[in-house]
């Protein structure tokens, strides 16, 4: 014992914890305490259907948003777990690839009421008389806004690695398991953690459905931010819609601070190529991880751990089966797979053809096709608007380090802006000056999506390279020449994917932005957003089917023969660079 006592003795100071483990223990301690309060209330009783279960106080805005964001960071923990397993799954399997790339499509372009018409009464009779099933449905319906971005981004990293990189890895001989963890995943990461902030950033649009949630004769607002907007715009409060947003602008802020900038500075060192916006990068939190002692010998076996995990020599021995199995045994193994998909895709839609025809007739079927088409058209409307004047705007900033930096903050408050405060707005306007909602309401559903565009054209921009640059200026190429052969062609791969899911969220924007309304005043544009959204209210759940149906063949079918080419495209040349 006394050994030991010396032994512990002579580390001197460095046995002791520093000033900056007392502060990161105060921060971790905090946060933890905030999440107990907030996870308190999950698992209370179910309060009476005439309950009021949410107050327009000031004072409670602070427990609401608590609320919420744990709901919110819930959501992500599954997204992210989501993403691993699918877009891995996706990009590895080139059977599964013929289901899940196509289901993706179709999931990330659903609107969230889509999933919570169905939802809310399973995991309601999950947890019988209790919170925490109304609960599981707000996080779900949180998760439907933010998986589907973080997956698409994931399944492109992984397809579109380097080829030095990948020879590097089977120069060392690397095993499958080995080589996802320490070549795959680390190049995937910092387009996953931008993703990540984005879909943060995008649930905040759609935290107001998430947490009013109203099935026909269902209705239930749990305490948050989202069911206190949708209680101030009921009652025409303008004052608490102005300090909902505050609060939502406080909460980022904290978050973003104390949890993303963080992430995004670590995330760093996996860049393949640093611009010089990069490399100022800097938080202050995790510089202050970095210099506590006590907090880092206490993860230092954690790092171990994964460390031993990801070294696994684990589908090392597949060499023998592709041996084995010959081209036309492969072949055979296609068309068999392939038959079943077919088969499980017609029987699906039978089933679903079987539930709508009990209750509607082919007027109806024409009627959500019409409307569906209207949607589609405003959509790529839109996205042509928004591509016309962000792309030149965000070439500008990022080719401009120093703007960019000040520019990209900003841009992620405006990204997370709540876009259903501007709703009311738009009523209000529309019914004043007896405006078409068709045309004025259209703008609502890339007022949300369109950050997609610009966060990846300057992130495209700021990646270019320094020495094309300066060949360019050296042969003295301006004016259209130069956009058409120099930087359009650069940051193409990442509009393509900024484009593709702003294109997925508009169509999930569009179930909010196509009916609105402010108190007792209502406003519908034509369109099938506004066609799912009446459905949900009156609790038809044929037409829910129905147009959530017709929405998918639609998508999928916009997808396969635009979307899909133009990344096909974007893929080959991000490789060859």
């Amino acid at each position: 014992m006394a050994t030991k006592f010396v032994a512990f003795t002579s580390l001197g100071r460095r046995a002791l914890p520093n000033q900056w483990d007392v502060i990161a223990f105060a921060l971790i301690f905090g946060g933890f305490v905030l999440a107990v309060q907030a996870g308190r209330g999950m698992v209370l009783p179910l309060p009476a259907p005439r309950t009021v279960a949410v107050v327009l106080d000031y004072s409670y805005l602070p427990y609401y948003a608590l609320r919420t964001t744990l709901r919110m960071f819930a959501a992500l923990a599954a997204s992210v777990l989501f993403t691993i397993t699918y877009a891995t799954l996706a990009a590895k399997s080139r059977r599964a690839e013929v289901i899940l790339v196509p289901l993706l499509d179709v999931l990330q372009s659903v609107p969230i009421l889509g999933f919570l018409s169905f939802t809310v009464t399973f995991f309601l009779n999950l947890f019988p008389g209790r919170v925490l099933g109304a609960e599981c449905a707000a996080i779900f319906a949180i998760f439907t806004s933010q998986a589907w971005n973080m997956a698409f981004s994931f399944y492109q990293s992984l397809r579109t690695v380097p080829a030095d990189l990948d020879e590097v890895a089977n120069g060392f001989r690397l095993s499958g398991w080995q080589k996802f963890w320490q070549l795959e995943t680390p190049f995937a990461i910092p387009g996953l953690i931008w993703n990540m902030m984005m879909s943060m950033s995008g649930g905040w649009f759609f935290v107001v459905a998430a947490e009013a949630i109203t099935v026909g004769d269902t209705t239930i607002k749990l305490p948050g931010i989202g069911s206190y907007l949708a209680v101030a715009i009921d009652g025409r409060r303008v004052d608490a819609v102005l300090a909902a947003v505050v609060t939502v602008l406080v909460v980022i802020l904290l978050y973003d601070q104390v949890i993303f900038r963080p992430i995004v500075t670590w995330a760093d060192k996996f860049r393949v190529e640093l611009s010089a916006s990069q490399d100022v990068s800097e938080s202050w939190v995790l510089n202050l991880l970095q210099r506590t002692f006590w907090i880092r010998a206490a993860t230092r076996p954690v790092h171990q751990a994964f460390d031993w995990f990801t070294s696994l020599r684990l589908g090392a021995g597949r060499g023998g089966l592709r041996e084995v199995v010959t081209p036309r045994v492969a072949r055979a193994i296609d068309l068999l797979w392939f038959v079943l998909v077919g088969a499980i895709a017609l029987y699906a839609a039978w089933g679903a053809a079987s539930f709508v025809a009990k209750t509607l007739a082919w007027r109806d079927v024409g009627e959500a096709v019409l409307l569906t088409l209207i949607t589609m058209m405003r959509v790529v409307v839109l996205l042509a608007l928004a591509t016309a004047f962000w792309v030149p705007v965000g070439v500008w900033i990022g080719l401009r380090p120093r703007i960019a930096e000040r520019v990209q903050p900003m841009a992620q408050f405006l990204a997370a802006f709540p876009a259903n405060v501007v709703f009311p707005i738009a009523v209000i306007g529309i019914l004043a000056f007896h405006l078409n909602a068709d045309i004025w309401l259209s703008f609502l559903i890339i007022f949300g999506t369109q950050w997609y565009i610009v966060f990846n054209v300057i992130a495209g921009a700021s990646a270019y390279p320094n020495d094309l640059r300066e060949v360019a200026r050296n042969f003295r190429i301006g004016g259209w020449t130069w956009w058409r052969s120099v930087i359009l062609p650069g940051i193409f791969p990442y509009y393509v994917t900024g484009a593709l899911t702003a294109s997925g969220g508009s169509w999930n924007a569009a179930i909010v932005a196509e009916y609105v309304r402010w108190g007792n005043d209502r406003v519908a544009a034509h369109g099938i957003g506004a066609y799912i959204a009446q459905a949900t209210e009156a609790g038809d759940f044929p037409k829910i089917v129905l147009g959530v149906a017709v929405m998918s063949v639609c998508v999928i079918l916009f997808n396969r023969l635009f979307w899909r080419p133009l990344f096909g495209y974007a893929e080959r040349r991000l490789r060859l660079n």
